[in-house]
């Protein structure tokens, strides 16, 4: 099977993973049937083999000389070192010896597990070695020159959101405190990783596994070779197994497969099925419609399209949407506050044991452990299902208004001045990070790129004019101060504070589409800076649609026809005795959505101060469907998104 994929012209190769499932196994040599459990406990003597050989090169070469080393990407000769993990270490001389009779693709699997983990261990190895060598007079607050003298040390640190650098100032301070001495490096600071079980069957060859499609374009045989003891003694005690895997619909018909990486997951055997697809190539310029988005706190994120014309004017297309997780974050947070009450009782249970090797309190604290590694993968659940289902609708929303590019707000180290550890906590947790890495996946499939720019100002100046807005509590309230609601004092405009900052964001990207860059590593494109020249074009132009009349409330509604009061409304033809102003029903209490103010306009329903229990992560969050239909007007460029 060829691994290389044909690409046409205007294409690009995207490589994307899909979960799947190993649900049997059949033993190519007996033609024995493989259970679920079986096949697990196999693949675990293989992961327990390579996770013990990764544990000791770690122990081995856990320090600052040998990771140098690695990381210079030459060896003792002078040559370049490969790429591949296994291979460097090899070039290196860093070989381990099995405990077991293995054949050389197991050591492979073992030496590129290890050899990630010391490659990735660099950055954070340079980081720290910068903060130690510039550490700062006050460590809770860095004066400007402080901050000034930390960025230059670090590698890349003009672009390094503060929130990193600040957050392993807060490690060091720990190990201070608990040592009274700063530590020496990294390797110090942090002790070496726990390894997973898994096996990263890519390192490995034909000789150890092969995977192929089936005739049905929805199926694949994986085939590889597994022990049929915890240590096998000889080289007949590994015997080939053949396990079909059926594919996810999310990979399509002609993509190449690669093989995949096995983890174990209680009782079962998950493989990480890696493919590689044709795609639209991403154009770094030549945008003309574009999405903003911009983020929230409470509302999420908020988003709509902009035009860019061939004269310069920017226009919006249509009035835009939001997306709301209100009920998500709350039980977020309350997941948060019963993780630190359990790590608090560990803690204090660490203390009393003080530890003796038979303690009364040593079962208690063990289900302490239990819970929160429970609650833990809770909230890491709740965080991915929050990042796939916000991306995916940034993304349509893209997609519905015929976007080429979404540009997202950069907040990395946004934090908010005079609101308490309480407030910044609540922000750092909104995942807003996953949701850019997921939006980036999926506008990949469709062509559409995805550019980071700055977030100076966005939410301060008005869209139209650029004049600073004054922010008010709500519309029917323009003389309260607050930050929801904003009015421009020069052209009359005002809105919703997170649906004037997506204008800003959109009409920036497009009048600075010019200067963006592109990551060589990751690929992540970025707006770095601001130019006052490109931003004094980077104004919304109102249309005829757009009117900037004054909304505010200043007196009662008057109905033009009001509608009678309830027990006033006549009842229909007599059909049976029956109150008026009562429909007849067979139900003795209301559904369960309409119990939680579901409209015809959301996705899911829920209090707005709070999570609905029990209702399930869709019926947390509040979305503006996309508007997948153009609809009609007398302008060619009008294209509703609400």
């Amino acid at each position: 099977m060829s691994r290389k994929l044909p690409l046409a012209e205007g294409e690009s190769a995207r490589t994307a993973c899909a979960r799947g499932l190993l649900r049997m196994g059949v033993e190519e040599k007996t033609g024995e049937l493989l259970s679920a459990s079986v096949l697990a406990g196999r693949v675990g003597w293989a992961a327990d083999l390579v996770s013990g050989m990764v544990a000791s090169l770690l122990a081995e070469r856990w320090n600052t000389l040998d990771v140098d080393v690695l990381a210079c990407g030459v060896d003792a000769g002078g040559q370049k070192l490969p790429s591949n993990a296994w291979m460097a270490l090899r070039r290196l001389g860093w070989t381990v010896k099995p405990g077991a009779k293995v054949n050389d693709r197991i050591v492979r699997m073992a030496q590129e597990q290890a050899g990630r983990t010391l490659r990735a261990v660099k950055w954070r190895a340079d980081l720290t070695a910068s903060i130690l060598k510039t550490w700062p007079a006050d460590p809770k607050k860095r004066t400007a020159d402080e901050w000034d003298g930390v960025r230059e040390a670090v590698p890349g640190g003009q672009f390094l959101p503060s929130t990193v650098i600040t957050s392993r100032t807060r490690q060091i301070t720990a190990f201070q405190q608990k040592h009274d001495r700063l530590p020496a490096d990294v390797f110090e600071l942090e002790g070496e990783p726990r390894m997973a079980r898994m096996l990263l069957l890519s390192a490995c060859d034909s000789q150890q596994a092969g995977i192929e499609r089936s005739d049905d374009p929805g199926r694949a045989l994986l085939r590889l070779q597994l022990p049929t003891r915890p240590d096998p003694q000889s080289y007949a005690d590994w015997t080939w197994v053949a396990c079909p895997i059926t594919l996810p619909p999310t990979v399509p018909a002609s993509a190449v497969l690669h093989l995949p990486t096995l983890r174990l997951h209680q009782d079962h055997v998950r493989a990480d099925l890696a493919f590689t697809h044709a795609v639209p190539k991403t154009q770094r310029t030549g945008h003309t419609v574009a999405l903003g988005v911009d983020w929230g706190l409470n509302t999420l994120l908020s988003a709509g399209a902009t035009r860019l014309h061939d004269d310069g004017r920017i226009t919006t297309l249509g009035s835009g949407g939001m997306f709301r997780a209100c009920g998500v974050l709350a039980r977020q947070h309350r997941l948060r506050r019963q993780g630190e009450s359990l790590h608090t009782k560990a803690d204090h249970y660490d203390r009393l044991i003080s530890g003796a090797e038979h303690h009364a309190l040593t079962g208690r604290r063990q289900i302490l452990t239990d819970e929160i590694r429970h609650v833990s993968a809770r909230r890491s659940n709740l965080n991915d299902a929050l990042a796939w289902s916000a991306a995916r609708w940034a993304v349509d929303q893209a997609i519905s208004a015929g976007a080429t590019v979404n540009y997202v707000e950069d907040l990395r180290s946004m934090e908010a001045r005079g609101m308490g550890q309480g407030h910044n906590t609540r922000m750092s947790q909104t995942v807003r990070g996953q949701i850019v890495d997921r939006m980036c996946h999926l506008a990949a499939e469709t062509g559409i790129a995805v550019v980071t720019v700055p977030a100076r100002n966005t939410s301060k100046h008005c869209p139209q004019c650029l004049v600073p807005l004054r922010h008010r509590k709500a519309p029917d309230r323009p003389t309260v101060p607050g930050w929801k609601w904003a009015i421009c004092p020069s052209c009359n405009w005002q809105g919703d504070r997170d649906q004037g900052a997506w204008r800003r964001i959109a009409a920036r990207g497009l009048t600075h589409q010019a200067k963006t860059v592109t990551d060589r590593t990751s690929g992540a494109m970025a707006i770095r800076n601001v130019l006052d020249k490109l931003e004094t074009k980077a104004v919304i132009t109102p249309t005829a649609t757009q009117t900037s009349r004054d909304r505010s409330k200043t007196g009662p509604t008057k109905a033009a026809c009001p509608t009678p009061r309830r027990r006033r409304t006549p009842s229909p033809a007599p059909a049976g005795q029956r109150p008026e102003g009562h429909a007849h029903t067979d139900r003795t209490r209301l559904p369960r959505a309409a119990l939680r103010n579901q409209g015809v306009t959301t996705i899911s329903t829920h209090h707005p101060r709070g999570a609905a229990r029990g209702a399930g992560f869709h019926l947390h969050t509040h979305a503006t469907p996309p508007r997948w239909e153009h609809v009609p007007d007398t302008r060619p460029d009008y294209v509703s998104l609400s």
